[in-house]
């Protein structure tokens, strides 16, 4: 399996997230305390997220549903295509 090079860090794929989540959340017209009330995710979680990346994947998800993003995130690797045919063989085992 031939592997493409990334460019980004994790740390900074993880930031370009947070600064799209921030984005929405801005574009929703909601603070970050909004926020957290509303997705039940601490106000520092949600604070550091959008200032280094960092989060959980639980919270992650609480955000995506208070924001109402929830598909787009489980459908995050859904157009994910095959590599090679032992990648189909090896899914349908």
């Amino acid at each position: 399996m031939s592997r493409k090079y990334i460019w980004e860090t994790p740390e900074e794929i993880n930031r370009g997230i947070a600064n799209k989540i921030k984005n929405i959340r801005k574009r929703r017209k909601l603070s970050q305390l909004a926020l957290s009330e509303l997705s039940g995710v601490s106000y520092g979680s949600i604070k550091r997220f959008e200032a280094t990346g960092d989060i959980s994947l639980k919270s992650l998800t609480r955000i995506a549903i208070a924001l109402n993003i929830a598909d787009d995130l489980k459908n995050i690797f859904s157009d994910i295509e095959y590599s090679s045919l032992q990648e189909v063989i090896n899914e349908n085992r």
